[in-house]
């Protein structure tokens, strides 16, 4: 068992922030953290991921169309799909979990 302390929670940077707290052979676990205004430049992955609002609200968009998006919220975004966070209204932070582990790009 690993505890994954401020897993989460905003980190502040500019313009945004995304900082792994968990890394093993079959997912990873990170925090990505957008300013208030902020602009999501981020490209599609080859990694599922799953996000968990922890906090703020946003809109994400996909080729399937747009959804607001708050605190509790879970999405789910198949690898190579584009996505984008807009209309960060308030600080916004996601616990992402990537499957198999995010590589970057």
């Amino acid at each position: 068992m690993q505890k994954l302390v401020g897993a989460g929670e905003f980190q502040r940077a500019e313009p945004n922030h995304f900082a792994e707290q968990l890394r093993t052979e079959s997912l990873s676990v990170g925090t990505y953290s957008i300013p208030a205004g902020g602009v999501d430049d981020q490209a599609p992955h080859h990694e599922d991921e799953i996000y968990v609002v922890t906090a703020g609200r946003a809109t994400i968009v996909t080729p399937g169309g747009t959804e607001p998006i708050g605190p509790g919220d879970v999405l789910f975004v198949p690898a190579e799909e584009e996505h984008r966070f807009t209309e960060v209204t308030e600080d916004l932070a996601l616990l992402v979990f990537f499957a198999p582990p995010y590589s970057g790009r």
